[in-house]
């Protein structure tokens, strides 16, 4: 060996979803590139202070103390290596469970990218964005029928957005009929923020056992219903990706004595062209866009949070509302159009560019592409379940739609848990389910193929999950040392929650 070479590593196995060891570079925060005077782009000289006197002044922003000053190569060098850090959906499987991690065509991005879409003002004229206008209308009538409502609100920013939009439209259809009532009923099994969304609109929340075969039995619901329950929220299917078989039997209940029936729509690609909520008996339903069509997900948002009703509950719905009036169309944005109103959500018309990524693959795909679009999904669960039952623990035997939810129980002799499983699948290459939730299951592997995976991909997922089983009991200390190829190891996670660091500041010591 020539002197100061280093030992060459053994190298790591590739996992079985093909992840390797690479070059990967060491990157600095973007503050600590570059140099005083340093600039990106060729700007023409800075207009003397007469012009910049003419901005009021609470328009005009002072120095930033360590703002970076830096080029263009570095400034492309710095997030094309910090993305490379990342796992994506373009880059591998992404099983990650309630959150239905699918696919998007480029074909969605590159017509929601078209000039006449992409730069259209949301202050011109509706004679001048006629196109635009149909496209939303087109796309409110589509998710109206999807869902077997009467209407839609397109303006929701997101699925959380559209959970409060849906109990403001419910407390102020309550308000109308004289109380406001108090409670909310919530299932063991729904997602947090659905109490949060009942909480900020004034109720308390009342939350309902599951049944042991993980679902929501009518006699739990009549034993809570009273007078004062304003709604039931519920996701069908639920947390555990079971079908709630329920729903009609407990919408009367729940409608015997008043009360409305929210459906949390964060699951409906399981049902998409199969079943309707309408039809099951929900008078309300908000859809997760990035999860049910082709829009962009979670960090690569925006996200679009459209919430459908029955006609009693229309005119509640928050403005804008796209009309067509003969052959043209325009949007209802004053109050004195629509009296009952919950008002504006945000500004401007909602996130159109997730309309249009929506609405395209709509159209795509037509009834039949979008009923194949659930089968799918549905099947792809039910053979990652079949193949791994056995193996990893089942707490519901109950059958699961889009989504199975094992545990850690058969690998608790072992001493490896399920966050071990998670780091594990990581050295394979494959980002992993969600874990430690729904709460009801403890040490719960929540997976979610969705229907664009093939299943040669849900094949090489299903043996990594079986290898670190099999290492589990070989080999546990290796498990637990997981994962040994991304940039960064097994961080603290309790650290980060509890003592988040989200800004820089000059000076800071960067561990």
């Amino acid at each position: 060996m020539e002197p100061g070479a280093g030992q060459a590593r053994t190298p790591l196995a590739p996992g079985l979803g093909g992840a390797v060891q690479g070059i990967a570079f060491e990157e600095p925060l973007v503050f600590e590139h570059g140099s005083r005077g340093r600039c990106g782009v060729a700007l023409p000289a800075a207009p003397g202070p007469e012009v910049a006197s003419d901005l009021p002044p609470g328009l005009v922003r002072g120095p930033v103390e360590g703002l970076p000053e830096l080029s263009e190569l570095e400034t492309v060098r710095h997030f094309t290596r910090l993305s490379a850090w990342n796992h994506g959906i373009d880059t591998g499987f992404y099983p990650l469970g309630s959150c239905t991690m699918k696919y998007n065509p480029k074909s969605s991005e590159a017509l929601a990218r078209l000039p006449g879409f992409a730069n259209v003002h949301p202050l011109a004229p509706a004679e001048l964005v006629q196109g635009a206008l149909e496209l939303m209308y087109q796309l409110e009538r589509a998710l109206s029928e999807i869902a077997g409502m009467d209407a839609t609100t397109l303006s929701p920013a997101a699925g959380a957005q559209g959970e409060l939009c849906g109990l403001m439209v419910i407390r102020a259809w309550h308000e109308a009929h004289g109380n406001p009532r108090k409670k909310v009923l919530i299932p063991d099994t729904a997602h947090g923020t659905n109490p949060a969304s009942a909480a900020l609109n004034g109720y308390t929340c009342v939350q309902l056992a599951s049944g042991p075969d993980g679902r929501l039995h009518p006699e739990a619901v009549a034993a809570a219903m009273d007078q004062d329950v304003a709604a039931i929220m519920i996701t069908n299917p639920n947390t555990l990706g079971i079908f709630e078989s329920h729903i009609a039997e407990i919408a009367a209940i729940v409608h015997a004595k008043g009360g409305l029936v929210y459906g949390d729509g964060a699951n409906m690609n399981a049902l998409l062209g199969v079943a309707r909520p309408g039809d099951m008996g929900f008078d309300v339903i908000q859809y997760n866009l990035h999860k049910t069509f082709a829009t962009p997900h979670g960090g690569g948002g925006p996200g679009s949070g459209p919430v459908a009703v029955k006609a009693t509950l229309a005119p509640f719905l928050p403005l804008p509302v796209v009309v067509k009036e003969g052959e043209g169309y325009r949007l209802v944005t004053e109050v004195a159009e629509r009296p009952g109103t919950v008002g504006k959500l945000r500004e401007f018309w909602g996130n159109f560019g997730m309309f249009v990524r929506a609405w395209a693959i709509i159209r795509e795909y037509g009834p039949e592409g979008l009923k194949a679009t659930g089968e799918l999904a549905v099947l792809n669960a039910n053979y990652a379940r079949a193949r791994l039952k056995g193996t990893y623990n089942l707490p519901y035997e109950t059958d699961s739609l889009h989504e199975v939810v094992f545990d850690d129980k058969a690998q608790k002799a072992t001493g490896v848990t399920t966050m071990d499983v998670a780091k594990r699948l990581i050295d394979h290459g494959f980002h992993p389910p969600t874990i430690y939730f729904p709460l009801v299951v403890h040490g719960a592997l929540m997976i979610e193929p969705t229907e664009t995976e093939s299943k040669e991909a849900i094949d090489a997922f299903v043996d990594a999950m079986l290898a670190i089983a099999a290492e589990a009991v070989a080999d546990p200390e290796a498990v637990k040392a997981a994962p040994l190829k991304p940039v960064r190891a097994r961080l603290d996670e309790t650290r980060a929650a509890r003592r988040p660091v989200l800004r820089w500041t000059p000076g800071m010591k960067v561990e």
